[in-house]
């Protein structure tokens, strides 16, 4: 793991997402194609500016897959993130060669099968994550499944999740936040070739210590990013202000 530590959450995002443009130039150089995971959440609003600002990158050559939904809430909803990937991004480029986007509307368990069919036989170049309060990786929340090989899943989302998601503003009160969800796996987001955590603010520091510096464990799920052979970690000095290694 590559770990990069900024001054601020805009000189991360700035930076993150210079990479990202980077990898998929490279990609798309290499193969003619190109295949992204874009995450959703406050952590990844300079990332996908700069990604979208970039002048370089071809688009209708490029296949986009996003990391979760919750299920049963429509588009229209603030907090969908459906809604969030086509304003701050599908709308923001030209054509995208293909689009995959989770239905949380649809039945799960037919669509968790229509995703993992058009993903298998892809591979993911880029995937753009964070790192949320509780640890979780998309919406893999402790202790996470780190031996399915589904590309997504039904999960239930933990008390914290669902109230870091009332805090961040998405739903007028706890209550409203769904308690299911259909999120990529763990094993499907480790087969990315190139992996881009941006994890911004003084709340995420607990758990980026706990996922750097604690054991590799389904308790911190964002853990197993050291594993990979190829991920980048963005921090801020606040986000990163815990770790002593």
């Amino acid at each position: 793991m590559k770990l990069i530590i900024h001054d601020s959450s805009a000189a991360l995002g700035s930076s993150a997402g210079k990479e990202a443009v980077s990898v998929l130039k490279n990609a798309l150089e290499a193969q003619g194609h190109a295949t992204i995971i874009v995450a959703t959440g406050t952590s990844q609003f300079g990332v996908l500016d700069t990604l979208v600002a970039s002048p370089d990158i071809d688009w209708s050559k490029v296949t986009l897959f996003h990391l979760d939904e919750y299920i049963g809430l429509p588009i229209q909803h603030p907090a969908s993130f459906r809604k969030y990937i086509n304003e701050r991004f599908i709308q923001r480029v030209s054509t995208l060669k293909s689009i995959y986007l989770i239905n949380g509307e649809s039945d799960p368990i037919i669509e968790c099968k229509r995703l993992g069919d058009a993903i298998i036989p892809l591979q993911v170049d880029l995937a753009l994550v964070g790192i949320g309060e509780n640890g979780h990786l998309a919406f893999n929340d402790p202790p996470a499944d780190f031996t399915t090989n589904e590309p997504y899943i039904t999960v239930l989302l933990d008390e914290a999740c669902r109230n870091q998601q009332f805090k961040e503003g998405w739903f007028s009160t706890f209550d409203e936040v769904p308690k299911k969800a259909i999120s990529m796996s763990i094993s499907q987001i480790m087969r990315s070739k190139h992996i881009i955590c941006s994890v911004p603010d003084l709340r995420k520091a607990e758990a980026v210590y706990n996922c750097l510096e604690l054991e590799i464990h389904p308790r911190y799920p964002a853990s197993i990013l050291r594993q990979h052979p190829s991920c980048s970690l963005h921090l801020d000095k606040e986000s990163s202000h815990l770790l002593k290694k």
